[in-house]
């Protein structure tokens, strides 16, 4: 991994302000030239095809999941033997890599030639040279999230209630009283954790999960500017892109929407429920649910948040 001074501009500026993190073009072609594989992160943020793809795992799978590509030199290898801490697809989509896969006590090649994929479960080691041409290939990462984890966000709260009282003087040469402090406390502690409701953590797993992802809005200027003339016939489309996952709240719902929670009266639940199974609609279609400035209102309302677009 080469240090980030060595491919970007130091000076830059936009009116005035400074930047940084800015890639030279100049010394990125020297260093691809010299052998350097060239890595292009997170490309579901900037990819529509791959931000779908990210999209539609996440929702699938219920783990965050990330893309980027991998454009290494003839002859050359990326990085060094390593493993990964997530599971990573790799998908080859130009130019041929050979792969070296660790597995177990042995070491196996795979030659990745374009529109083969490979495999590699969380902690497999491996290392990858280019061969006669250039190579590019892509990688989906899976970044799990773990029962540990879970449980460590449940108990939180019960833990936060734990007194942050300093430990006694003397305690060291006298474990004895605080022996009998910690064991009272850890068996509070338990008594509060065994109340806790596992349905109710999953579902804030659920929530978490589908309100913290990256937004997702592209083209969302254009629609703005054609929600003045939405009217009942106009056609709408789901954005692929967005997720939207409904909870129960009381009176109130929640519709998890990948970056953000919108609440909104428990009486949308059917014309919600519609509007997330339809590809496409036009807001007369909810005309047995909501009346046509209620669904007006709620279709103008879901463009705006990023669920639907207008047709183009």
């Amino acid at each position: 991994m080469l240090p980030e001074r060595s491919y970007t501009r130091t000076g830059a500026s936009i009116a005035g302000s400074a930047l940084s993190g800015l890639v030279d073009p100049r010394r990125l072609l020297d260093l691809y030239d010299a052998g350097a594989t060239v890595v292009l992160q997170g490309l579901h943020r900037s990819w529509p095809a791959l931000t779908a793809l990210t999209a539609d795992l996440e929702e699938a799978l219920g783990h965050p999941v990330q893309v980027n590509a991998y454009l290494t030199p003839p002859g050359a290898q990326g990085f060094a033997v390593h493993a990964d801490t997530h599971d990573v697809f790799v998908v080859q989509t130009h130019g041929s890599k050979l792969w070296e896969v660790h597995r177990g006590e042995g070491v196996e090649e795979v030659l990745m030639v374009p529109g083969r994929c490979l495999y590699l479960p969380t902690g497999t080691r491996h290392a990858a040279r280019a061969q006669e041409g250039v190579s590019l290939h892509v990688t989906v990462g899976i970044n799990q999230l773990t029962l540990r984890g879970l449980v460590e966000r449940t108990i939180r709260a019960a833990v936060a209630e734990v007194p942050a009282t300093h430990l006694p003087a003397g305690y060291a040469e006298d474990p004895g009283a605080l022996v009998e402090t910690l064991g009272q406390v850890l068996l509070d502690l338990g008594e509060r954790i065994a109340r806790l409701d596992p349905a109710a953590a999953v579902a804030a797993e659920v929530a978490r999960l589908f309100s913290t992802r990256p937004t997702r809005a592209g083209g969302g200027l254009l629609d703005r500017t054609a929600l003045a003339a939405l009217d009942d016939s106009t056609c709408l489309t789901r954005r692929t892109t967005t997720p939207a996952v409904l909870e129960p709240a009381g009176d109130r719902l929640h519709l998890l929407l990948g970056d953000r929670v919108l609440e909104v009266p428990a009486r949308l639940q059917a014309a919600l429920e519609l509007v997330i199974a339809r590809n496409t609609l036009t807001p007369a279609d909810l005309a047995g649910l909501l009346d046509e400035s209620s669904r007006l209102v709620l279709c103008r309302r879901l463009v705006r948040e990023g669920l639907l677009q207008v047709a183009r």
